[in-house]
């Protein structure tokens, strides 16, 4: 039986390997889609790691710093950090731009650091080249997807920043990599107004006769200096101590404080559960149309390829060979035609999923079970094609 079937691939072996190498392109895209899908889950997870939190204290009411904007005082670390079961505190911002280097743009999550070392809460926990920020000003880290190296200038907002370290996996939930600066200039990026508007501000203050009164000469200046200040950061990451519960210093905090505060599963619920909700419905949809896609062309092409050969089976039939032996020879080709298809789609998987634009996650898991599947439709495709083939009439094919 197992010579026959492959005497029967050997006969006509160019377009079985054809057929099988379009059928694993076909099972190759199934499976970078359901890449996709893990990538944007592992890209919010990633963002969570990094960050080194425990706690992300956020404004009041708000679902913030990645799902929605929230401002607070950057002095509300200090009593924070004063708070029982706090071991460390530190400042951050996000803002996601586009990030000029010469004559392009990166699309980049700008995160603002707080001064402090490695592994405080927010820094990049390690580098593949160069240093961490030592200065306080114009120098950055940029993560290796955005395409920058070591000394390149980079142009955020009106100034620029010079790249002394580059980090990997540091993303945004939407998959766009992170480069940190300084907090000052963050803060600086992310609220302080252009010249032109600070101007308009001011004389639209001088004009109010509110801020002008002859009894408190230097309210109109003070109002013009406050204006200009950036006393606001998006959250507050905390480390909890060992040995104290992060929910039981949440709860202490949001007492104290007034204040909104998430423990990692929390954020873990705003990221995946709400971020990134739609278009995880919208790529599990189109993985599920064409999964069906692609076990209905697996079944058309083994339904197919056993009625080319219809002719061979009546003969065969004709000479006394069993039902039992063609129906085997048939399964044997479907699940040999099932196993290159497959292996085919995992190569190009694997060698295709750097090149799209979005982290691709292929899961040994997914493919374990794309492999079973695969199997299964060919087995089941194969068992239509069998009766199919064992209730023609030999007589009638040979003749026809």
């Amino acid at each position: 039986m197992i010579s026959l079937a492959g005497r029967d691939i050997l006969h006509s072996w160019g377009k079985f390997v054809f057929t099988g190498f379009g059928l694993g392109l076909l099972i190759g895209v199934t499976l970078i889609m359901a890449g996709v899908y893990r990538g944007m889950v592992d890209d919010a997870k990633v963002l969570l790691d990094n960050s080194g939190a425990d706690l992300w204290v956020v404004q009041k009411n708000t679902l913030g710093p990645y799902a929605e904007s929230s401002s607070i005082y950057d002095d509300e670390w200090r009593g924070i950090q004063s708070m029982p079961g706090v071991a460390r505190t530190a400042n951050v911002t996000y803002l996601t731009m586009q990030v000029r280097h010469g004559d392009r743009d990166v699309r980049s999550m700008i995160s603002g650091i707080a001064a402090g070392q490695p592994g405080q809460p927010g820094w990049p926990p390690y580098l593949i080249d160069g240093r961490q920020i030592t200065r306080g000003h114009y120098e950055a880290v940029a993560d290796i997807a955005t395409g920058f190296k070591v000394g390149d200038t980079l142009q955020i907002r009106r100034n620029q920043y010079k790249v002394v370290g580059l980090t990997r996996r540091m993303v945004s939930s939407n998959g766009d990599p992170m480069v940190f600066i300084p907090l000052k200039d963050a803060q600086e990026a992310q609220f302080l107004k252009d010249n032109d508007a600070i101007l308009e501000q001011r004389r639209r203050n001088a004009q109010n006769p509110e801020f002008s009164q002859p009894g408190t000469p230097g309210l109109l200046e003070a109002l013009n200096k406050s204006q200009t200040n950036n006393p606001y950061v998006n959250s507050v990451l905390v480390q909890v101590k060992n040995g104290y519960s992060p929910e039981e210093v949440a709860q202490a905090i949001e007492r104290w404080k007034r204040l909104t505060v998430y423990t990692r599963e929390d954020m873990e619920g705003i990221l995946i559960g709400k971020m990134i909700a739609t278009s995880s419905k919208q790529i599990g949809m189109f993985l599920a149309i064409l999964a069906v896609v692609s076990a209905a062309i697996v079944a058309f092409i083994i339904y197919t390829l056993t009625l080319g050969k219809i002719r061979e089976i009546a003969v065969l039939k004709l000479i006394g060979t069993r039902n039992r032996t063609i129906a085997g020879m048939i399964l044997q080709q479907a699940i040999a035609l099932g196993v290159i298809g497959f292996v085919v789609g995992k190569i190009s998987a694997t060698f295709g999923a750097p090149a799209f634009p979005k982290y691709v996650l292929l899961e040994p898991m997914d493919s374990a079970a794309g492999f079973v599947a695969v199997v299964i439709i060919c087995i089941l495709s194969s068992i239509i094609a069998i009766r199919a083939a064992l209730k023609v009439d030999p007589a009638e094919a040979v003749g026809g």
